[in-house]
């Protein structure tokens, strides 16, 4: 059935070995880890590395399926989530660099799933973005089908600060936008890292979303959003910071729907508690509270 699991990005204060064991300690059966290159992060919750993939061996790949096999707990994923279709060509040619790295780790651990963003111009419009989609992506993932990895494209906008306003970072936002990427990309090694919280402030029935696409989701994040409605009347729908990020059961997504639909369509992969909570921020024992406490909460629909 389902696996309970977490994204490590929450947790870079911790080895690959003591994110293994929190996870063992509290129940989840698998992790999404980080891969971010190493270096400082370029805005929350990216730049954490617990696997470094630049010359990454198989001598590597081997102790780090020893640590998960020690300690129980399976890899999901491999996660990187950069802005591979950047204005700049040097810094989209880095991103693409460096996922390639990824998705060749990701075979040599068997775990053959690599997460990421499809990335996007924020200073285009979506129409304007495909030119350089079908020039890029086709090539990422031909070398993803040779690997035998599957590459999962979150569906997050990426419009939460004035850096990605107005367009956003990532393609990938909705239904429409995903029938044309897989149209222009039909392959069974190109899906949806699908994340629920994403579709909540688009205005997007995520059920719906799920009945359709479910045969092209990778990986999953349970994340929760709360819609602030005073917020929304004083800044209006082109505004930002009214949609705020929550754990699972403090937001608006019903998760009892979520995961009916999700079993519905025969989903029987991990879904992994992705905490981008401001109120869970403070130390690590928070960001472990708020894991444990959505763990909690979504074992009444899991196990």
């Amino acid at each position: 059935m389902l696996q309970l699991g977490f994204v490590s990005a929450i947790l870079p204060q911790l080895s690959l070995e003591e994110v293994f064991a929190f996870a063992r300690d509290n129940r989840f059966e698998c992790v999404e880890l980080m891969c971010w290159p190493v270096g400082k992060a370029e805005r929350r919750y990216a730049g954490v590395t617990h696997i470094d993939v630049t010359a990454f061996t198989e001598a590597d790949a081997r102790r780090v399926k020893a640590l998960s096999d020690q300690y129980g707990v399976k890899i999901s994923g491999l996660g990187y989530y950069p802005n591979p279709l950047a204005a700049d060509k040097n810094e989209r040619d880095t991103y693409i660099e460096h996922i390639r790295k990824v998705i060749a780790a990701s075979a040599l651990l068997g775990v053959n799933v690599m997460n990421t963003f499809i990335g996007r111009d924020p200073q285009k419009s979506i129409e304007d973005n495909w030119p350089l989609f079908e020039e890029l992506w086709p090539p990422i993932i031909a070398f993803a089908e040779e690997k035998g990895v599957r590459v999962g494209i979150e569906n997050c906008p990426m419009l939460f600060s004035l850096d990605e306003w107005p367009g956003g970072k990532n393609l990938a936002i909705s239904p429409d936008v995903w029938r044309r990427m897989f149209a222009r990309i039909p392959s069974d090694h190109f899906g949806l890292n699908f994340d629920p919280s994403h579709l909540v402030w688009q205005f997007i029935d995520y059920e719906k979303a799920i009945y359709e696409f479910g045969d092209k989701f990778v990986h999953v994040h349970a994340k929760d959003l709360k819609i602030r409605w005073d917020l929304l009347h004083e800044r209006g729908i082109l505004g930002l910071k009214w949609a705020i990020p929550k754990l699972p059961g403090l937001g608006d997504v019903n998760w009892g729907k979520f995961f009916g639909a999700l079993t519905e369509v025969g989903y029987r992969g991990p879904v992994c508690i992705e905490v981008e909570d401001r109120a869970y921020e403070g130390s690590l024992d928070d960001a472990k509270t708020a894991l444990r406490q959505s763990g909690r909460y979504l074992e009444s629909f899991m196990r």
